[in-house]
């Protein structure tokens, strides 16, 4: 019997319906801690303060310039402000994401063996594989924006390659190159159904952004936490989806 992408959607979708609450809650769980850690890791509020300064005293001349133009116009202690912010954000959000990648895998596990699990024990169940993730993660976080950021296609084309290595190295736990690799191979014999749900996946959260920032929240943190769990929770539907596909394909 062919696999096919409503098929999987379904499967996906029954699976999360039996799971809600633990997905749910593993997802405004991961997208606290992202929030929380990043807001801990920011500059200090003098820091910023430099950094904003020398922006609005020059607003029209910024409003101008290219996002590299901005930068270079900027002094080396702005700089330094500026690498600390992106730094705090890319860490606290691979942070998150590993744990709710490694959360949801290892609640598809546990929930197929037939064992009562949660939110939180499936995040600790998940723990031998959090290192592998990050480093993919990692790997993702620079390739695939460059990617998209050069001629959009090769970064979707990209993401389609490795969307299947964060299941297989928790299900083989296979190290990150064998399971990109093998994930490189299987997601373009199936393109038509990786392909799908990878753009999707990407549309989704686009909309996501849009709708979330129409909403009449005041609280940046209330509003950065909504964000990161409607996405996540986006995410973990795709995982689910994935990660029965490559059960099928593996069986």
């Amino acid at each position: 019997m062919p696999i096919t992408a409503n098929a999987l959607y379904r499967d996906a979708m029954n699976f999360t319906r039996n799971q809600f609450i633990s997905i749910l809650m593993m997802s405004l769980l991961t997208a606290f801690i992202t929030v929380i850690m990043n807001n801990v890791f920011l500059p200090s509020v003098d820091e910023l303060q430099i950094l904003l300064h020398s922006i609005n005293d020059d607003f029209p001349a910024s409003a101008k310039l290219g996002l590299m133009d901005l930068v270079q116009q900027l002094t080396p202690e702005q700089k330094n402000v500026l690498l600390k912010i992106s730094a705090a954000d890319i860490f606290s959000t691979l942070v998150g994401n590993s744990l709710l990648v490694g959360g949801v895998l290892m609640l598809i596990q546990l929930v197929s063996n037939g064992q009562r699990t949660s939110a939180l024990r499936a995040i600790g169940a998940s723990t031998p594989f959090l290192l592998k993730l990050f480093i993919f993660l990692l790997l993702c976080t620079f390739l695939i924006p460059l990617g998209i950021v050069l001629f959009i296609v090769p970064g979707i084309l990209l993401a389609i390659a490795l969307c299947l290595s964060p299941v297989i190295m928790v299900a083989d736990k296979s190290g990150v190159f064998h399971a990109i690799k093998l994930s490189a191979r299987l997601a373009y014999d199936n393109l038509r159904i990786t392909a799908s749900a990878i753009v999707t996946w990407m549309l989704t959260k686009i909309v996501i952004l849009l709708l979330v920032s129409l909403l009449p929240i005041s609280s940046p943190t209330v509003m950065a936490v909504v964000l990161n769990g409607l996405g996540n929770l986006i995410s973990a539907i795709l995982l689910i989806y994935l990660f029965r596909l490559y059960m099928l394909l593996r069986a």
